[in-house]
């Protein structure tokens, strides 16, 4: 039997480059299932997405999926891609194991947790302030490049990674330290600043942006202390979730979330096209 991709309708382009186009996989010239490639908001036409892909039941655990990943590689190739990405709920096993066959490397995963009905404490002494606009000054700069070099460091090109980190941070903190919904924090112990905090009340969660600890006060529990003010902040803020993302290899933070009861929701990943 032969499995096949079948566009349902004319490949998208824009002036910019973008593309899109969505398929049928079939078998034998019959559907089984869907697939919708696009490229990248973000990153350009130079990197590829796979945003859906479903194997109808009847037609699962048969390589179907497999056969129309490797076919979908190739159509984006055509469209002069060099990269190409997707994403994969925690609890999707199969799509886990049907990834990790064909090369993809996790390069990012989102957490989150359910708030406790009463919000945590702080160590003694430990205090969180507002970021004052001198310090949202020095941290933004620190920050973006920061962001970039992360995303250099798991494969994407410097011109790509500083843009994503631009617009990102321009999305986020459309007002700078007074955009809504988002509050800037200093960590303090008995007067000193330790660390920052970046927290958003999206919706019907809290989302923690960015926890970082000055280097020379790392190693003394403030990390967690960090992400004990973001749930106190989650809960000022009538939030009953909280999530982050963290990096594929920053082993530290992710014990740190795990310990903290943070699960897995999504893995985002990614393969070069060669």
């Amino acid at each position: 039997m032969t499995t096949t991709l079948r566009p349902t309708g004319p490949l998208q382009k824009s002036a910019d480059g973008a593309k899109s186009r969505t398929y049928e996989v079939c078998v034998n010239s019959r559907p089984v299932g869907g697939i919708e490639l696009a490229t990248h908001p973000v990153f350009g036409p130079s990197v590829a997405q796979i945003k859906d892909l479903r194997i109808e039941e009847p037609d699962r655990r048969r390589g179907r999926a497999t056969v129309a990943a490797l076919a979908a590689e190739e159509v984006v190739r055509g469209w002069g891609c060099e990269r190409i990405e997707t994403f994969v709920p925690a609890e999707a096993t199969a799509a886990h194991r049907l990834v990790t066959s064909l090369g993809y490397v996790e390069r990012n995963r989102r957490m989150a947790k359910a708030l406790a009905a009463e919000p945590p404490g702080l160590p003694a002494g430990v205090e969180g302030r507002p970021m004052t606009e001198a310090e949202y000054e020095v941290w933004l700069a620190r920050k973006k490049d920061d962001y970039a070099r992360d995303w250099m460091e798991r494969g994407v090109p410097e011109a790509e990674a500083r843009a994503k980190s631009d617009a990102d941070h321009a999305d986020h903190l459309e007002q700078g330290i007074a955009t809504p919904g988002v509050r800037l924090s200093v960590l303090t112990r008995a007067g000193t600043g330790v660390g920052t905090l970046w927290l958003a009340a999206l919706g019907d969660d809290a989302f923690v942006f960015d926890v970082e600890v000055d280097e020379e006060h790392r190693g003394q529990g403030h990390g967690r202390s960090l992400m004990l003010l973001a749930e106190g902040q989650a809960h000022e803020a009538g939030k009953s979730r909280i999530g982050l993302n963290v990096f594929a290899g920053n082993a530290p933070a992710l014990r740190l979330y795990q310990s903290l009861g943070y699960e897995p929701v999504m893995y985002y990943v990614y393969k070069p096209l060669l």
